[in-house]
C-alpha cells in the first residue's frame, strides 16, 4: 500500500525541502562525502540549526521544546532528511528523543516532562540507554543490576554493556531489579540515572573494526533522586516495552532510503570490478534488490498504519527482523567483490559503525569490511532475531506462548527459581 498524506503533511514536506534548500551546502552529496572532522563539526553545527527552528522531537508538545505537530510530520521529516542524507540529530538524539523522551512523554509524570524533556533538545542532556548485561544474555527481564530505596534517593549497584554512546552521554536510563522476590517481569523498576558521580564508571569497549561505539558501565553505589522513576516503580517492564517499540519502529519509513543507497553504491563497484559477470552475483543483487523493495512497502504499510492513528506496535519487530537478517547477508555476501582485498582493506573508514554507512560516501575497502563486521550483531542488539519472533508469534500472529519455566521470583545470583 503506498501511504496517502493529507494536504497538511504535504505543506509541511515542502517547508522542509526548503529549509534543506536553504541551509545545506552547495552540491551537497550526503553527510558520508565529508572526513571525519567535518562531519563532527557538521553534526554539531545541524543540530543547533534544527534546536533553534523547531526542527527535533517535532511531533513533541509546545511546552516541552518541540513544534507540537503530528507523527505524520516528523515521518515527513525523516523521509525528506533521509532522502537528503543529513541526519536528524546527534549519535545520542536516538536515545533521547526517540527513546527516553518519548518513553516520559508516554509514562512519566508532569514534573519529569517539564525537568528532562527541554534539557534533551536543548542538548544539555545527552542520554544513552542501560539495558543489557553480560549475565542476561538475551533474557532482558532476567537483569541483576539492583536499586535499593536509600531515604529520597536510589542507591545502584551492578553492570551494564553495549551501552553506544554512554562515553558521550551524561545520563543514562537504566533497567533495575527494585523487588527480587517478585517474579522477574514485575520487580523491575526505569530509573533515570546521573552519569557524571563517582559512583558511575563507563568504560570503552573496541569492537571487532577498531572503532569505539559501545561500552560497559558500572555502578557502585550511585545515587539518583527518589521521584526519577518513570512509571510506577516495579513497573519498569511496561515503560521498557513502551520504549522499545519506538526503536525499533522508528526507522522503518526510512530505512529503506539507506539500504537502497547502499545497495546502488555496491552494484556500481560490481559492475566497474566485473562482478556482474558471475550469475551467482547477480542473482545476490537482484535478491538485494527484492528485500530493500519489501523493505520499503513494509515502512509505507506503518506510515498508513500511523496516519490511521495507531501508535508503534509489536509489528516492528518484522522490520527489525527484515533489515538485521538482510544486512548480514548482503555485507557477507559481497566481500565476494573485494576478494583478497577484503583480508587488508585499504581507503577511508566507514562514517558509521551501526547499519549502513552515511548516504554520500565514497566506496572504501575498508569502509565496506568495516560495515559488514558492524553488520553482525545487528541481529542481537535492540533484541534478538529469536526474541523478535516470539514477539511476532505472540502479539502479531496470536499463536499460542511456549511455555515459560522462568515465571518465579528472581533470585541473588540473577536466576529465576
Amino acid at each position: 500500500m503506498r501511504p496517502s498524506y493529507n494536504e497538511e503533511a504535504e505543506s509541511y514536506r515542502q517547508k522542509i525541502q526548503a529549509f534543506l534548500g536553504e541551509h545545506l551546502p552547495p552540491n551537497w552529496s550526503g553527510l558520508g562525502a565529508l572526513d571525519e572532522d567535518s562531519r563532527e563539526t557538521f553534526v554539531n553545527e545541524w543540530r543547533s540549526l534544527l534546536a533553534e527552528n523547531k526542527l527535533l522531537a517535532v511531533s513533541w508538545p509546545e511546552e516541552y521544546g518541540g513544534a507540537g505537530l503530528s507523527e505524520v510530520e516528523r515521518i515527513v521529516l525523516a523521509e525528506e532528511f533521509a532522502k537528503a542524507g543529513v541526519p536528524e540529530g546527534n549519535e545520542n538524539d536516538g536515545f533521547s528523543i526517540t527513546m527516553v523522551g518519548n518513553a516520559i512523554i508516554q509514562c512519566g509524570t508532569e514534573e519529569q516532562k517539564r525537568q528532562f524533556l527541554p534539557r534533551i533538545i536543548s542538548g544539555e542532556d545527552r542520554w544513552c540507554q542501560g539495558y543489557s548485561e553480560p549475565d542476561s544474555g538475551s533474557d532482558l527481564a532476567n537483569l541483576g543490576t539492583r536499586a535499593v530505596l536509600d531515604g529520597d534517593e536510589w542507591v545502584v549497584n551492578g553492570q551494564k554493556v553495549w551501552t553506544s554512546s554512554g562515553h558521550t552521554a551524561n545520563w543514562i536510563f537504566v533497567l533495575c531489579r527494585t523487588a527480587p522476590e517478585a517474579p522477574k517481569h514485575k520487580g523491575i523498576s526505569f530509573l533515570l540515572v546521573p552519569m557524571n558521580q563517582d559512583g558511575v564508571d563507563c568504560r570503552p569497549i573496541i569492537n571487532i573494526s577498531n572503532r569505539h561505539d559501545f561500552n560497559e558501565v558500572f555502578f557502585s553505589d550511585a545515587k539518583t533522586p527518589k521521584d526519577h522513576v518513570v512509571g510506577d516503580v516495579n513497573d519498569g517492564w511496561r515503560v521498557a516495552n513502551v520504549l522499545l517499540g519506538f526503536e525499533r519502529g522508528h526507522g522503518a519509513t526510512t530505512d529503506a532510503v539507506r539500504f537502497r543507497d547502499e545497495l546502488e553504491r555496491v552494484r556500481s563497484v560490481a559492475q566497474d570490478r566485473g562482478a556482474t559477470t558471475d550469475p551467482l552475483m547477480r542473482q545476490d543483487l537482484a535478491r538485494a534488490h527484492s528485500k530493500v523493495e519489501i523493505m520499503k512497502w513494509m515502512g509505507q504499510r506503518q506510515v498508513t498504519s500511523v496516519l490511521a492513528g495507531n501508535p508503534p506496535g509489536p509489528e516492528s519487530s518484522l522490520h527489525k527482523l527484515l533489515w538485521s537478517e538482510y544486512h548480514q547477508w548482503f555485507t557477507e555476501k559481497t566481500m565476494h567483490i573485494l576478494g583478497a582485498e577484503a583480508m587488508t582493506p585499504s581507503g577511508a573508514q566507514a562514517a558509521h559503525g551501526i547499519q549502513t554507512d552515511a548516504i554520500g560516501a565514497e566506496f572504501s575497502a575498508l569502509a565496506w569490511v568495516q560495515t559488514m563486521l558492524g553488520a553482525r550483531p545487528g541481529t542481537i542488539y535492540a533484541g534478538t532475531s529469536e526474541v523478535q519472533r516470539n514477539i511476532v508469534g505472540d502479539r502479531v500472529l496470536g499463536l499460542p506462548r511456549e511455555p515459560r519455566a522462568d515465571s518465579g521470583p528472581w533470585n541473588e545470583i540473577g536466576k529465576t527459581n
